[in-house]
């Protein structure tokens, strides 16, 4: 089985060494956000990728959102941000709003499902983003369930489904579950709702009014 790692404060450091090790061994972390669990691989490594795919039994062609810790980070993934995308991560960052941004032509192919975009959200979980802070590193944000499967909120849950395919379970308490990230496809104009979710069309409505659904 996985380990679970219980969040302690004082051994912060001490998690974020032994994820950064998991990492630099190809492996996957699975990491709550403020929806359900995430499985995160180091987005850059096409072979930790690949082992996230088998592990979700994920068709290749569908694209892998990422977590940021921050706009800092928007520039390791997109090629642009644009002018639409500002007031909305502005209104709903963090949070459980996904962005779809015009991606960087070096990213594996995996990650983007040949698209030419990619979807990035800063979750609304400070352990995660301190974790990615530490690191420098986004990290892939799909859900913790086999595909087609329902997602998974807790890390026992996660341990049972997954067993020895995840190396590491942060535990900070269940996941609030409810409905997905909201989708918005800022690459053209006007953007475009992907997908509603936790956040409602009329909310994005009242920051940009031209949204197309």
């Amino acid at each position: 089985m996985p380990r679970i790692w219980i969040w302690q404060e004082e051994r912060a450091e001490a998690f974020f060494a032994e994820a950064r090790s998991v990492l630099r061994s190809r492996g996957v972390l699975a990491l709550p956000t403020e929806t359900f669990y995430a499985l995160a691989v180091n987005p850059f490594d096409p072979a930790a990728l690949a082992r996230l795919f088998t592990l979700k039994a994920r068709p290749p062609e569908k694209p892998v959102l990422v977590l940021i810790a921050g706009p800092e980070m928007l520039f390791q993934v997109a090629r642009e941000v644009p002018a639409a995308a500002i007031p909305l991560m502005t209104a709903f960052w963090p949070g459980p709003l996904t962005l779809v941004f015009p991606a960087r032509s070096d990213l594996p192919p995996l990650l983007t499902g040949g698209t030419g975009t990619i979807g990035l959200r800063q979750p609304r979980q400070p352990v995660v983003c301190r974790l990615m802070a530490a690191l420098g590193l986004p990290l892939t944000g799909t859900s913790a369930n086999r595909s087609g499967q329902e997602a998974l909120t807790t890390a026992a849950a996660v341990a049972r489904e997954f067993g020895d395919g995840v190396d590491l379970i942060l535990e900070v308490g269940p996941c609030p579950g409810g409905l997905p990230s909201t989708i918005v496809d800022v690459t053209g104009v006007p953007p475009r709702l992907v997908r509603a979710g936790a956040i409602s069309a009329a909310r994005l409505q009242e920051v940009i009014s031209n949204l197309r659904s």
